[in-house]
């Protein structure tokens, strides 16, 4: 049998052209920025100061010679390895916390029997219009005891109300309440019908939810600003933030003065480190991309 074509009007294929010019023209302007720091960041540091390098770390109109005397430099930092740790533990300790916890308040809220649960739901909204500041959430903090500890940079960023928001429309709009009668009518209770039903069809919103907590875990430095000053616990991002903003170089890096001059070890760093602190989760989203699509889609309908 002939496989039958649509025909496509003069107008479908301009629109067709038009589209892919343009998605054409927003994958440039996304991947421009990540090939140039890639290769700014295995470039020398006289080619990236002086402008030599702007797509590849080999140009054809003059030679750029690529290096790694950047990520050499970064690895030998007595804070990198211990505050690439501590991203790492505060990511998945955080992570795995945030998904409990918005899987705790989410399914209740999206159940039709539960008492109050629009004026719960409004003080979960609430608190995202209205908060006590800076200085009241310093002082809990302090309170509470966990200045200068790992909770400091967990609990207070274990709670989102938006992953709430869309884990209450996924349950929703995904699990009828059919199922839940059924369940019950065979005897199974709630925290059962939680464990063995609801988190076996839940994968797509568990895998946004995680996803995007450990972005904000992995790329949050303000809590460890505010919290931490023992250097030991400092994340990856506010070791980051001391090179590039204040311009905090250990001498024992390298011995730049044989390779370039303080200038060009500055962006030489600027560059490695970037990518250095972008690489974990570029190398962990095309694993849970099919998932985070359905769940975003699904969890952002109205309900």
């Amino acid at each position: 049998m002939k496989e039958s074509h649509i025909l496509e009007s003069r107008g479908d294929k301009w629109f067709n052209w038009v589209n892919m010019l343009l998605i054409c023209l927003f994958l440039v302007v996304i991947l421009y920025p990540l090939v140039f720091v890639v290769s700014a960041s295995i470039s020398s540091p006289d080619a990236v100061i002086s402008g030599k390098v702007w797509l590849w770390p080999v140009q054809p109109l003059w030679p750029v010679q690529p290096t790694l005397d950047g990520y050499a430099a970064v690895f030998k930092h007595k804070l990198i390895w211990s505050s690439f740790r501590n991203s790492v533990f505060y990511t998945v300790a955080g992570t795995l916390l945030s998904v409990v916890l918005t899987i705790a308040a989410a399914y209740p809220l999206s159940r039709r029997d539960l008492f109050g649960k629009n004026w719960f739901m409004l003080l979960f909204v609430f608190t995202t219009m209205f908060s006590g500041g800076l200085i009241p959430s310093y002082l809990l903090v302090k309170d509470l005891g966990m200045l200068n500890t790992a909770w400091a940079m967990i609990i207070p960023s274990a709670m989102s109300v938006f992953n709430i928001i869309i884990t209450r429309t996924y349950f929703k709009t995904t699990l009828p309440d059919e199922m839940l009668e059924a369940a019950q009518i065979d005897g199974c209770n709630d925290f059962r019908y939680v464990f063995s039903i609801v988190l076996q069809l839940s994968g797509p919103i568990i895998a946004v939810v995680a996803l995007y907590s450990a972005v904000g875990y992995w790329n949050q430095y303000f809590n460890g600003l505010l919290y931490l000053d023992n250097q030991k616990l400092y994340p990856l991002q506010l070791v980051l933030r001391e090179i590039l903003v204040q311009n905090e170089v250990d001498a024992s890096m390298l011995d730049m003065k044989e390779i370039a001059a303080q200038e060009g070890l500055r962006a030489l760093l600027k560059y490695s480190l970037i990518v250095v602190s972008s690489l974990p989760l570029l190398l962990v989203y095309p694993f849970v991309q099919k998932y985070f699509i359905k769940g975003v889609m699904i969890g952002s309908l109205k309900g």
